[in-house]
């Protein structure tokens, strides 16, 4: 810390506020200035009091910023913010979503570690395990997600890691966080829970028992499709092992960035509230229409995992995706029939979004991973928006009537 920081003050007593509160507050320090809202820091490096001071710093003898790659008030801010909210020791930002699971793995696995992955994971994860984490030793094996069993049968003497997302992108497939943290304790395991669907509002895989917990920031904790970031969060002797990756490595969070995430933090709980409304109405809606042959929304009671998310979320998310009769030309058809909906590949906005996941999202897995996965080429997954109900199924309906 600069002098100047160090004299700052918390701008409140959080002991024992809600969620909302720390949401809008947590980590937040006042400079002398007196700002209100948060600070920027735009600065690569520090100035230090003395020589003697800088290698206090940079050696870790004493707290302080040393270098923006891996020390920055702004970041930190988020950083605390994101590990009120999740209930973590500690949580540290990374550039994107990706480069927090890379920044985990690469940080608390090695060599001849066995990692679990559900198959029910985004398709840049699997091809980041496959392409690359594989070339350093780390095994990897896939489960399907909610089979309890096949988890316990999967696990090796060198099992370290089990990594979910729950829901699942795009299938919003779940599995019982609780009952999957406690077999891998059992086998001194840690489990790490991909929350980005979710977000701490709906869910927090660490009160579950989860060891860790990821998001892309990148989605709903911007909500507005503006930058690129991820958050890793759990105790503070894994965190402090991927805060060594990023001194090192470098795949850093701007300071802007983490601006915008915190400046999307204080509206979350509004925003992911009005969003899972929005996605219940058009997925009962969806599931009455001509033309869909079924609708994957853990909100259903048609989905096989209804009572599960009922039990270990506060919400249903706003993602869902649906199949539609006539294969990939057909669920083409559909999505160029849109005028309202944006097609792209991203979530998480105020703006809709509609992709074909099997040739976008998924598209760089192979026909059998796919297949896995659940991924047809009948599926379409729309992301929702902050847009009118109605407005929305009048745009899919153009989409129904191309079927």
């Amino acid at each position: 810390m600069t002098q100047e920081w160090e004299a700052g003050r918390l701008d409140s007593d959080l002991e024992g506020v809600g969620f909302d509160t720390l949401a809008v507050r947590a980590g937040q320090q006042r400079t002398p200035e007196g700002e209100h809202g948060e600070p920027l820091f735009f600065t690569s490096s520090y100035v230090f009091r003395t020589a003697a001071d800088a290698a206090a710093r940079f050696a870790g003898e004493v707290p302080g910023n040393v270098y923006s790659r891996y020390t920055n008030p702004t970041v930190r801010t988020f950083e605390q913010r994101i590990a009120a909210l999740e209930g973590a020791e500690q949580a540290v930002a990374t550039a994107s979503g990706m480069s927090a699971i890379l920044a985990t793995v690469m940080s608390l696995c090695g060599a001849g570690d066995h990692v679990l992955v559900s198959r029910s994971v985004f398709g840049a994860t699997v091809s980041l395990f496959e392409k690359y984490l594989k070339r350093f030793g780390v095994q990897v094996d896939y489960v399907p997600l909610a089979d309890l069993d096949a988890w316990a049968a999967a696990f090796k003497p060198n099992t370290r890691l089990l990594f979910v997302e729950s829901p699942s992108n795009p299938l919003a497939e779940l599995v019982d966080i609780r009952a999957l943290a406690d077999l891998a304790h059992a086998k001194d395991a840690w489990l790490m829970v991909d929350n980005c669907f979710c977000t701490p509002v709906l869910q927090q895989p660490l009160a579950l028992g989860a060891d860790i917990v990821i998001h892309s920031a990148t989605k709903y904790i911007d909500g507005q499709g503006r930058c690129l970031g991820g958050v890793v969060a759990g105790r503070s002797e894994q965190m402090k092992e991927v805060v060594g990756f990023l001194r090192t490595a470098g795949p850093t969070l701007s300071p802007f960035n983490a601006w915008v995430f915190l400046k999307g933090l204080e509206t979350l709980r509004l925003r992911m509230q009005a969003h899972c409304a929005s996605a219940q109405a058009l997925a009962e809606w969806l599931e009455t229409q001509p033309g869909i042959e079924r609708v994957h929304y853990a909100g259903l009671a048609s989905h096989p995992q209804h009572e599960l998310a009922r039990r270990q979320q506060k919400g249903f998310g706003a993602v869902l995706s649906f199949e539609v009769a006539g294969g990939k030309d057909a669920a083409w058809r559909f999505i160029d029939a849109t005028r309202l909906i944006s097609i792209t590949a991203n979530l998480g906005d105020t703006k809709t979004t509609i992709t074909h996941p099997a040739t976008t999202t998924h598209g760089r897995l192979s026909p059998e991973e796919r297949a896995n996965a659940g991924i047809r080429d009948s599926l379409i997954r729309v992301a929702v928006g902050l847009e009118e109900v109605e407005d929305l199924k009048a745009d899919l309906a153009r989409g129904l009537q191309a079927l």
